[in-house]
């Protein structure tokens, strides 16, 4: 387990590239009866909606394969809380020549993504399937979203300091402005950081619904 020794250096080593950045300030406390706290909701809240949601992700599987006859799940190393690579799960929507370490499309024009998968990226359905991350501990329901190596090794400094946290399966940009800004911009980390500092169960809530509106009716995916 982490303890606070190993958050207050990380954070030392990174915080002094936030006083060269405008507008962009970090206070992080961790608590750790907050912690354990909101590990139990994610492990509670992910075994309750994998159970709920297995027919879709039965049924989008049958899609997958019925398309292309491929691989249906989708897996890659991304970077985890202090940076610790882990593998991240989702349902495959590339076609399976394209799914490598590159950037992911940023439209729905993008010729690497199949029919099925265009449907299951404007829904989010291909995301389900990091639920199972969260109940193994690798991400949390909410926080910052988890990037390739090769994404964060482009990272200013300051940047870095969005892996205090456990990486989330949605977040203040995601529920926001997914559509306009990408992740990797310094606009979308100050959103990270922002979370971060402010992080509470009201927030949390007020997060989930939002993604649950954003399913609902979607703006930003595709």
């Amino acid at each position: 387990m982490v303890g606070c020794q190993a958050v207050s250096t990380y954070s030392g080593v990174l915080r002094r590239g936030l006083e060269s950045v405008p507008g962009v300030t970090l206070v992080y406390r961790e608590n750790p009866l907050t912690r354990r706290l909101r590990r139990a909701l994610d492990i509670v809240l992910s075994a309750t909606l994998l159970l709920l949601t297995l027919p879709v992700i039965a049924a989008a599987a049958l899609a997958i394969r019925l398309e292309d006859g491929g691989p249906i799940f989708f897996t890659q190393r991304r970077a985890g809380r202090f940076e610790r690579m882990f593998t991240i799960y989702k349902l495959r929507t590339m076609k399976p020549a394209d799914c490598v370490d590159r950037p992911s499309p940023t439209s729905a024009g993008d010729d690497r993504i199949t029919r099925v998968g265009r449907f299951l990226r404007k829904t989010s359905i291909d995301e389900l399937p990091q639920l199972l991350n969260v109940f193994l501990g690798s991400m949390s329901l909410i926080g910052p979203r988890p990037e390739m190596a090769l994404v964060i090794a482009r990272y200013q400094r300051w940047q870095h300091l969005r892996h205090l946290v456990p990486p989330g399966i949605t977040c203040i940009w995601q529920t926001s402005c997914r559509s306009t800004i990408p992740l990797d911009r310094p606009e979308a980390t100050a959103l990270d950081l922002e979370y971060i500092e402010k992080a509470s169960p009201i927030l949390d809530g007020l997060l989930l619904l939002r993604t649950v509106a954003g399913v609902l009716a979607p703006k930003g995916a595709f």
